[in-house]
């Protein structure tokens, strides 16, 4: 049983991430909508369906079956759980301020830059980069 647990928690980073990486590419090309026009209408729809329908599903299962993991396999007195834990804090963190940005978009209200965007877009990866290293080499 602890293994499809396992399973399903990867599955569900694996579909938040994918919205982690798209979502701020959507704002770049959003950028360049002028407000209220059909371009802008539509990036309104994709973002708010990616993000309500794909990322805060993935990111409510990653957390459930992480820590269940977590539970099942006794990963909570591990050093480099504990950093993991902290970098999954900041990239929920990070999807926080995403919905935040999409919620100006959906009102027109954008007022950053496509380049803060593009920005924005390499900390998911970071992150991630980091967090599968944690969990692999489990350096602590």
């Amino acid at each position: 049983m602890e293994f499809w647990i396992k399973a399903i928690h990867v599955m569900s980073v694996i579909a938040w991430m994918a919205g982690m990486l798209y979502l701020p590419r959507l704002f770049v090309y959003h950028c360049d909508a002028e407000p209220g026009s059909k371009q802008s209408e539509d990036f309104k729809v994709m973002e708010r369906r990616l993000l309500r329908g794909i990322m805060n599903p993935a990111m409510i299962a990653t957390w459930i079956f992480g820590l269940w993991t977590a539970y099942e396999f006794n990963f909570f007195t591990d050093g480099w759980f504990h950093a993991k834990m902290a970098l999954v804090i900041l990239l929920s963190g990070m999807h926080g301020a995403m919905s935040k940005w999409r919620k100006d978009f959906a009102a027109d209200r954008n007022t950053r830059s496509a380049k803060f965007y593009r920005i924005m877009n390499e900390v998911p990866a970071v992150l991630m980069v980091g967090i599968v290293i944690l969990v692999v080499v489990k350096p602590f």
